[in-house]
């Protein structure tokens, strides 16, 4: 949660600070975290090399051991459309909407799609985590409430998408193997998108090295590496405690444009906080009930 509150700081310090536009932003940011994830996983490779007597001739000389170890074999091409919606939207949406607005919308539509689709697969919230969930919320609205204004209908429509898109993509993720190989083949997968926007958007591109390394702090760091994590993480949670935990990414953020841009600790900053992470600590704590239909063999579906 701590490296997607740090995507949206940076997002929003690379288009308000520095003149990049918003597509040149979103391919840097995914070409980079391709680029980073498959170093990482380079890198392990060639450590773990010593198992075999020789992996590059061994490669060379039988091609389906090579596109075995190929990144390519994981990942799908529907997560990474997912994942470059998500990124488009958001940095598009961004140029228009302030943080407050944005996050609402965003986040709204992250919990709304990975809510739903839990109850469609059977997930239950009981009476506790249900009053968890509504304490979040609340508290979200609290704390973004008075910065809110009739937000631009266009910018509102690409951050919903943006949200959505993100629920996708962390559903997608649930029950996959390797984090850091899933993560890596969608970056990949995503690159051709991003760059064909960027092609179309050429017209209107702009870019600073400043921009330029928000974006690349985003990529490798905050994007692909945080991914890793992310993926690793939906392992241990339901699609609702995974949608509902991701409501502490505004207060993340929040969080750290006080840290960094010195803005005021106020109370209804402590407040707000304290109702969406004790919200959060009720959804996730409480164990989830499931309907689920006993097999004729006696023996819960898998």
């Amino acid at each position: 949660m701590i490296a997607f509150a740090s995507n949206s700081l940076l997002c929003r310090a690379a288009l308000k600070r520095s003149s990049i536009d918003p597509a040149t932003f979103t391919f840097v940011r995914i070409l980079s975290g391709a680029l980073a994830l498959w170093i990482v996983l380079s890198v392990r490779k060639m450590l773990t090399a010593h198992t075999t007597a020789n992996p590059l001739v061994d490669s060379f000389s039988h091609p389906a051991r090579a596109r075995e170890h190929s990144i390519f074999r994981y990942g799908n091409w529907i997560s990474a459309v997912a994942l470059f919606g998500y990124a488009a939207g958001f940095s598009f949406a961004y140029t228009s909407l302030s943080a407050g607005t944005g996050a609402l919308l965003l986040f709204g539509a992250v919990q709304g799609t990975m809510i739903l689709w839990g109850l469609h697969k059977g997930e239950r919230l009981n009476a506790t985590q249900i009053v968890g969930f509504v304490v979040a919320v609340i508290g979200l609205v609290a704390l973004v409430f008075p910065g809110l204004s009739a937000p631009p209908l266009v910018g509102s429509i690409l951050m919903i998408g943006a949200g959505v898109a993100w629920g996708v993509y962390s559903l997608r993720g649930k029950g996959k193997g390797n984090s850091a190989n899933v993560t890596a083949g969608n970056f990949l997968r995503a690159v051709p998108f991003a760059a064909a926007l960027s092609i179309i958007f050429a017209p209107w591109a702009n870019y600073t090295l400043e921009g330029i390394s928000y974006a690349v702090i985003s990529g490798v760091v905050t994007s692909g590496l945080g991914y890793v994590i992310w993926y690793s993480a939906l392992s241990g949670l339901t699609s609702a405690s995974a949608a509902t935990v991701q409501l502490s990414v505004p207060v993340l953020a929040a969080t750290g444009g006080m840290l960094v841009l010195s803005e005021p600790i106020t109370l209804r900053y402590v407040l707000a906080s304290i109702a969406v992470l004790g919200g959060i600590a009720l959804v996730v704590a409480t164990p989830h009930s499931q309907n689920q239909t006993p097999s004729p063999a006696g023996r819960s579906p898998s």
